[in-house]
């Protein structure tokens, strides 16, 4: 490794975050540094980091897209029956963590989740590309395979199976889930490590904002 791990570091000076620059309402928050993220080209601006805990305890994260932002609830979609459907059935409490290094800005959710409308998960399953809903029937996900044949086989059935069919149904086992949040955290990097933290915190009926420490 030519350089320490250690010796790598970078300051930040885009931007400044304050109280008094924020929205009341941090969904509408997230929807301007969305969107702002999107107009700076942000590789996979809706990419998010997705952490769980399952029934044993035992966290896991992994990297999800985001699907849609309601007035109450941030969106993604999956296998109900993969490792994070499990974890969410057992334990609907999760996090999400959104990092735009072109901005030099982070935003961490936590929240409540839920599964979506069943009509909400088939129209979306059905506006899907006809490859990405083929392979939602063709994927056992998170389950062990033997192969990749295995899935290659498994695939040509299913295209076999609606072959001739213009919109096919959803898998039982597919849908959606909303993330409704009571904390969110955004995060602009500044110079020397003195970075703004700005959180929303749902207080009974309302949001609480307050800075925080870096």
């Amino acid at each position: 490794m030519p350089d320490p791990i250690a010796d790598i570091r970078k300051d930040y000076t885009q931007h400044s975050l304050d109280v008094s620059d924020v929205n009341n309402d941090p969904v509408k928050q997230f929807e301007q540094w969305f969107n702002e993220a999107l107009k700076a080209e942000v590789l996979e601006a809706n990419a998010m980091n997705l952490a769980t805990v399952s029934e044993k305890g035992v966290p896991s994260s992994r990297i999800v897209l985001l699907k849609g932002v309601e007035d109450d609830g941030f969106v993604f979609y999956t296998n109900y029956q993969s490792d994070k459907g499990k974890d969410i059935e057992a334990n609907p409490v999760t996090a999400l963590t959104f990092f735009w290094p072109e901005l030099e800005r982070q935003v961490r959710i936590q929240g409540h989740t839920e599964k979506v409308s069943s009509e909400k998960s088939t129209a979306y399953f059905q506006s899907r590309p006809r490859g990405s809903q083929i392979g939602a029937w063709t994927s056992p996900q998170s389950t062990i395979i033997e192969n990749r044949k295995l899935l290659e086989e498994r695939e040509k059935k299913i295209s076999e199976k609606f072959k001739g069919t213009d919109v096919l149904p959803r898998p039982k086992q597919w849908g959606g889930y909303s993330v409704k949040p009571h904390l969110v955290e955004f995060w602009q990097g500044r110079a020397s490590r003195l970075h703004d933290r700005i959180i929303y915190t749902w207080n009974n009926d309302h949001w609480v904002i307050n800075r925080l420490a870096p």
